[in-house]
């Protein structure tokens, strides 16, 4: 991954680092680079099913979902990966209607075991299709209500380790059991966080001195700059998106041990199309934003923009012959080129090898370890979530109430 950057602050980071070498003691998600996939792979072997049907939200789902849909279309799948992860009707029918559900495997992932959307979608599959160890999965903690659940029907389950929390649980098995399964190569996926893990945690290294360099500037200037802006050029990288926002907002929205209230706010947009809409605001805008750019080195694609003629058109065919990996990747330069001729605007960019797991792994656990720095400066704890917590117990007596009714 090669790194590039306009910000430089030197202060010390030992005492922070130390801190983070300390926690990885007794924080589970650090070392899941190092675990055994034989089990995973094995239960892969044994599924016949071509829909895998993961119904989960949250953490349960949108590092899966961001892995398989940056991967999907340079893999030959058999098998198709979908996601029910919202209460919304119209999505829930949608999504059944396309699939054939006496041909699916259903993969039910709460770590609690008890979260009300998954259990209410869960609920509903039953109506349609039994649901039984021949079609079902559970991945949960294993003292959970849906484990014993799981349990009394002879349903094969899988762990979430207790000290692994949902949003940093990609590469246990809630990412790694459903993308093995549809035929994605997990070992690479370990591979390549593994290969930051090792040189994070090798003080000397160049990506141990970014990633804290990072975390430091982004602490150290919240109050300016609140906003951190990932503009990832690559529409594979949607997904990746949408979990960077609930890692980094569900981590980093906290009360700190001084009850100052902290938090830095994520937005995930996509170049170029962004480029026509949020890049106005950030160029001509309030100064309260970093913005990240993450490109794709090579989209094992050739894909070209063919000689044709247009009349009136002319002037545009400078264009032609041009391969659009070639056009995404100088349309994202000049983003940056524009951004950084200001000098007033935070902004780095992240250059990712191509379209494999490694590369998006590694990606993702990079993040991982950026916001635990991130809570470190800041004295908050990146891994509860008591404000989300609240809204759960406010809902289960709405509901309640509501049946009484």
């Amino acid at each position: 991954m090669n790194y590039k950057h306009n910000f430089n602050p030197t202060i010390s980071d030992k005492d922070i680092f130390n801190e983070i070498v300390k926690e990885k003691e007794s924080i589970g998600y650090y070392n899941l680079v190092h675990q055994d996939t034989s089990s995973f792979k094995k239960y892969a072997e044994t599924v016949k099913q071509k829909n895998i049907v993961v119904i989960g939200i949250g953490g349960s789902t949108l590092g899966t979902y961001a892995i398989y849909k940056f991967l999907k279309h340079s893999k030959k799948l058999e098998k198709q990966l979908l996601f029910l992860e919202t209460t919304d009707p119209i999505d829930i029918q949608s999504k059944i209607e396309n699939i054939d559900l006496q041909d699916s495997l259903f993969i039910v992932i709460s770590k609690s075991g008890m979260t009300v959307e998954t259990i209410s979608i869960f609920k509903y599959i039953n109506s349609l299709v039994p649901c039984d160890k021949k079609n079902t999965l559970i991945i949960t903690e294993n003292d959970s209500k849906l484990f014993e659940y799981a349990k009394i029907n002879a349903i094969k389950t899988f762990e979430i380790p207790k000290n692994v929390g949902g949003r940093f649980s990609v590469f246990s098995a809630v990412g790694l059991l459903p993308l093995t399964i549809v035929g994605i190569d997990i070992d690479a996926l370990l591979s390549g966080s593994k290969n930051i893990h090792d040189s994070f945690f090798n003080v000397q290294s160049d990506t141990n001195q970014r990633i804290l360099k990072k975390a430091r500037f982004f602490t150290e200037y919240k109050n300016s700059f609140n906003i951190n802006v990932v503009f990832s050029y690559s529409s594979r990288l949607e997904g990746f998106n949408k979990w960077y926002i609930q890692l980094w907002g569900e981590s980093l929205g906290k009360i700190d041990r001084n009850t100052t209230r902290q938090g830095l706010t994520p937005i995930g947009i996509i170049g170029p199309i962004d480029q026509h809409s949020f890049l106005q605001l950030i160029v001509e805008g309030k100064r309260d934003k970093t913005v990240t750019v993450i490109k794709v080195d090579n989209f094992d694609n050739d894909l070209e923009i063919p000689h044709v003629k247009l009349d009136g058109l002319e002037e545009l065919d400078y264009l032609d012959g041009i391969a659009f990996s070639t056009l995404i990747n100088k349309q994202a330069d000049a983003t940056i080129e524009s951004i950084n001729s200001l000098n007033d605007i935070p902004c780095d960019v992240m250059t990712i090898d191509g379209v494999c797991e490694e590369a998006i792994a590694g990606l993702m656990y990079e993040y991982e370890l950026l916001t635990s720095l991130c809570a470190k400066f800041m004295y908050i704890n990146a891994y509860n979530q008591p404000g989300v917590e609240a809204g759960k117990i406010i809902l289960k007596e709405k509901l309640k109430g509501n049946k009484k009714i």
